[in-house]
């Protein structure tokens, strides 16, 4: 039972990672831009030319994310409701990995959002 939990911990960490890398490969760009930073963008995609490799499949990127932050979210809310052990060292510990599955998962959400605000629809209005 405990061993469910800290693989729920490494969903929580991979939904992190595919969150971040549509932060990365779409929102930061589209930021740059809107803020004004055209210059700054230039310079960066100068150091990192795979930038412009990687936003030519920004919305293959996204729906990849999206699909991993469902799935993570649904094992991560079916982890929730497991039992945690009875001794008291490996409750601690279940309950603290739950607690961080869930806020990285969250925090995950987070940076989707705003990657994909920054990535499809702040750019209508702009």
């Amino acid at each position: 039972m405990f061993n469910k939990n800290i693989n729920s911990n490494k969903i929580g960490l991979f939904a992190l990672l595919t969150s971040s890398s549509t932060l990365i490969c779409c929102a930061l760009p589209s930021l740059f831009v809107a803020i004004g930073a055209g210059a700054t963008l230039a310079s960066v995609v100068n150091f990192f030319p795979q930038l412009i490799i990687i936003s030519k499949y920004k919305i293959y990127i996204s729906v990849f994310t999206l699909i991993i932050l469902t799935i993570a979210g649904w094992i991560i809310h079916k982890a929730k409701y497991m039992p945690c052990p009875i001794d008291n060292d490996l409750r601690n510990a279940c309950l603290k990995t739950r607690k961080q599955s869930r806020v990285l998962y969250l925090f995950s959400v987070l940076i989707f959002i705003s990657a994909s605000l920054f990535t499809y629809i702040l750019p209508l209005y702009l």
